[in-house]
């Protein structure tokens, strides 16, 4: 429970495909957040806390085969889970703003298609972390050939094991993206990830304003 007085700090989701720059731009909010006097905490997914880091290694390393769709959205449920009691519910508690790059969105957007729904990923999130849900979710978005170019900048021949899958994927991950975007307008806010990183950056925090104290 917040302490009398305190005000319980907000948690906002960074969530966008491979080279939307969520990473470069979740450091740059934070700094800006930080300009404002807020105490800013960031993080990301898998991992976060101790126990989701140990699960992340063994998510994204190995062949592209190394877990099947059902095993992978339990061991993302299960980082998750350990993320939101030990790292991100404390956080707010204190009143800081917790930034992730990626939360569940991305579970549902990854793996919730084929073997598993969105209605699957939901219901392992109610079990694993009862529901919980960012403040704000902030969707990078970015043409299919920009933010290819920018994930292979970035990673080069050393993808892992689920950025590396094919093209076809990644653009159904885009579709499961601005589907959620549309279905929760209030939460899922999409923001142009393209051109200057100053000028995303700015966008970003327009996006969080009403939030701000």
């Amino acid at each position: 429970m917040t302490a009398p007085g305190k005000t319980r700090g907000r948690f906002i989701s960074l969530e966008g495909g491979e080279g939307a720059g969520k990473s470069t731009q979740l450091r740059a909010l934070a700094a800006a957040l930080r300009a404002r006097g807020l105490d800013v905490v960031e993080t990301r997914e898998p991992g976060g806390s101790e126990g989701a880091e140990a699960i992340r290694a063994l998510l994204l390393t190995g062949g592209a085969d190394r877990w099947s769709p059902r095993a992978e959205a339990l061991l993302f449920a299960a980082a998750r889970a350990d993320h939101v009691e030990k790292t991100i519910r404390p956080a707010l508690e204190r009143g800081a703003w917790v930034l992730s790059d990626r939360f569940l969105d991305s579970s549902r957007a990854y793996q919730g298609m084929g073997a598993l729904t969105d209605a699957d990923i939901l219901a392992l999130h109610r079990i694993g972390s009862d529901g919980f849900l960012p403040d704000r979710t902030l969707f990078l978005t970015l043409p299919e050939e920009e933010a290819s170019a920018r994930a292979r900048s970035r990673d080069g021949d050393a993808a892992d094991r689920i950025g590396g899958r094919d093209r076809d994927f990644h653009l159904a991950v885009s579709t499961a993206f601005h589907r959620f975007a549309a279905q929760e307008p209030t939460r899922f806010l999409a923001v142009d990830a393209s051109g200057e990183a100053g000028a995303v950056t700015a966008r970003l925090i327009e996006a969080v304003r009403d939030l701000l104290p």
